[in-house]
């Protein structure tokens, strides 16, 4: 470590909180970006900041009915920043998503007008396709399925009055944006309407984002154009750290290329990883931003032990087990025998879907861009249509009482106009009943059912209501079997949901798991922001097919292309968990040649690296 990591004041970053006080100032209002990697203490300075806000402002904001807007990317963020600013109503605390909607609701002409065009758009594009396709085939099922799906949009968007959106659900209902639109919208809106602007100035003269490397690019876009605006009356502020970058529809970029007149202030103490953890994040930084960390004058020397094993041939859980029981030795911490005081992190989805059951699930639909993200954080609706509604009801399958509860919430035959609209409402209550059997039926006799299976159970009954682009699905299944030339006509989309509906639909039970974090196994999007004492990370391109992650090009010193910065981003992250000691375990054809590409690259001591378990 230099001279200036031994540092022992630990006030050196205390200047960076007194210059957003700054820049807060109502008389010179500046706009910033906060660096704040791993451990450097972020949500201290945002929650330091609305303090600052509180005391100094609240009586003018809350005489001018104003309030300060905190955008956070979790419902968990945000229930913390609120608890830490004691539930103060002048900090509006929101979601992304719910801060979009609070900036479009009302506006439902524009909303109308906009939906017009996207969808008239998105049908001409189809129509072409179709016309120069070939009839009777399953692409072209599936675009007229889909031209007809959006032409029934189309038709009632005159009809519909207010359109509604929640964040916490799938909003299927017939007035209802879903969650990328509610985005999309948001951020067109206020880059195109002044006077959309003018209504967030004069409601939120603050606004301060967290986790801003991972907001949608929409909305960060629309917030560099509302500050431009705007920029002697309002502060953006957005902290973050390029590095700790999780989803795919984040700004790029953001933080070296910022307007020229933003400040940038810059966290360099590390309060959560032990020195020698820090020195190699900082390390695993290198040759990307040139950002580096200290620790704190308190930090232990911590200890790093990286496990390289081959990937064949080798009973992993076994070895993991055993490499628990040895940093439990080095490290004279007992609790690395027990395992759920162990962190268990995987540098990639398809590593934990494979171990919990559910990798056919991922295979299908991860590769689609169009998918990542909502997939990940439990939204896609083509997937929720199962766990949140098939799956709630065959768990209540014993529960006749459970079953009436969900039935009166969400089947459209049983909602109001449906039960008006029937001759005979007991007879639509024994319909309903006859739909439920059936679908249970189904779900109970035959363990390898298939997704495909049961939505071809749903649609005869009408039980629920199908998400458009499984109605898109429906249509190419009923189409004759494709051909090579059909399937260069279909979309990569409509591939992957056929795909999908071919798997067992038990696997949803595992997915639904592992995106509402239940499972043992976590990812670095399940520990943003969070910290373990004892820390392992597991690295496998055979169980995660390198797909999106490799991390042996990583080790091997190959440049960074998107592959290579996607890994590094990973692994930092997860090694940045880490308050006491990390174990990491890699998986690798040829365990030597890893070994040496890592002494070569100077991120581990010889006597840090295994080969094999201990």
């Amino acid at each position: 470590m230099t001279s200036e990591a031994a540092v022992s004041n630990d006030e050196l970053d205390l200047h960076v909180d007194e210059e957003i006080k700054q820049h807060l100032d109502p008389k010179a209002p500046r706009s910033f970006f906060l660096f704040a990697g791993a451990g450097s203490g972020k949500t201290r300075s945002l929650v330091g900041a609305l303090d600052y806000l509180r005391e100094k402002a609240g009586a003018r904001l809350r005489t001018r009915g104003q309030k300060v807007a905190v955008v956070t990317y979790t419902k968990a963020a945000r229930d913390e920043i609120i608890r830490r600013t004691q539930f103060d109503p002048v900090i509006a605390v929101s979601t992304i998503h719910s801060f979009a909607w609070t900036l479009i609701a009302g506006f439902n002409h524009d909303i109308r007008e906009w939906l017009r065009a996207s969808l008239n758009a998105d049908i001409l594009e189809l129509q072409a396709k179709e016309n120069k396709g070939r009839a009777g085939t399953k692409a072209s099922a599936e675009r007229i399925a889909d031209i007809a799906s959006k032409r029934r949009r189309l038709t009632r968007l005159d009809t519909t009055k207010t359109f509604v959106y929640s964040p916490d659900s799938d909003n299927q209902g017939r007035d209802s944006l879903n969650h990328a639109e509610v985005l999309h919208l948001a951020g067109d809106f206020l880059k195109s309407k002044p006077v959309l602007r003018e209504i967030l100035r004069d409601g939120y003269p603050y606004i301060l984002v967290d986790e801003s490397q991972d907001t949608n690019r929409h909305i960060i876009e629309a917030l560099f154009v509302f500050q431009a605006a705007h920029k002697d009356e309002v502060v953006v502020g957005l902290f973050g750290d390029m590095m700790q970058r999780i989803y795919s529809d984040g700004q790029p970029g953001l933080g070296g290329s910022l307007p020229y007149d933003w400040a940038t202030p810059t966290k360099r103490l590390n309060f959560r990883c032990p020195r020698r953890v820090i020195e190699l994040i900082n390390k695993v930084r290198e040759g990307t931003d040139q950002q580096t960390q200290i620790p704190c004058s308190s930090a232990a020397e911590g200890h790093v032990r990286m496990f390289v094993l081959p990937s064949k041939g080798i009973d992993k859980a076994a070895a993991e087990t055993a490499i628990c029981r040895y940093m439990a030795g080095l490290t004279a911490d007992k609790k690395w025998h027990d395992e759920d005081s162990v962190k268990v992190l995987i540098l990639e989805h398809r590593m934990a879907a494979l171990r919990m059951g559910f990798d056919d699930l991922l295979a299908a639909l991860y590769p689609i861009s169009q998918f990542r993200t909502s997939l990940l954080d439990g939204s896609l609706p083509a997937v929720n249509f199962f766990s949140n509604l098939v799956l709630p009801l065959w768990d209540a399958k014993n529960d006749k009482f459970v079953i009436a509860r969900i039935m009166r919430a969400v089947s459209p035959m049983l909602s109001p106009s449906a039960l008006k609209n029937a001759p005979d409402q007991f007879e639509q209550l024994a319909k309903v009943q006859a739909a439920v059997d059936a679908l249970l039926e189904l779900l109970g006799g035959n363990p390898s059912v298939t997704f495909g299976e049961v939505l071809h159970n749903v649609e005869k009954t009408d039980l629920f209501v199908i998400p458009d682009a499984l109605k898109v699905a429906l249509a190419g299944a009923a189409a004759h079997a494709a051909d090579a030339e059909d399937e260069q006509e279909r979309t990569e989309r409509d591939k992957a949901i056929a795909d999908f509906l071919t798997i067992p639909f038990a696997q949803v039970r595992a997915y639904a798991k592992y995106v509402g974090g239940k499972a043992r196994f976590d990812t670095h999007q399940g520990v943003k922001g969070l910290e373990f004492p004892r820390v392992m990370v597991v690295m496998d391109d055979h169980e995660a097919r390198g797909f999106l992650f490799k991390y042996e090009k990583l080790f091997g010193g190959a440049a960074d292309d998107g592959q290579t910065a996607s890994t590094r981003r990973l692994f930092y992250v997860t090694c940045s968990r880490a308050e006491r000691s990390l174990a990491l375990v890699a998986y690798a054809e040829n365990p030597g040649r890893v070994r040496d590409q890592l002494l070569a690259n100077g991120w581990f001591k010889q006597e840090e690296i295994s080969i094999g378990a201990p």
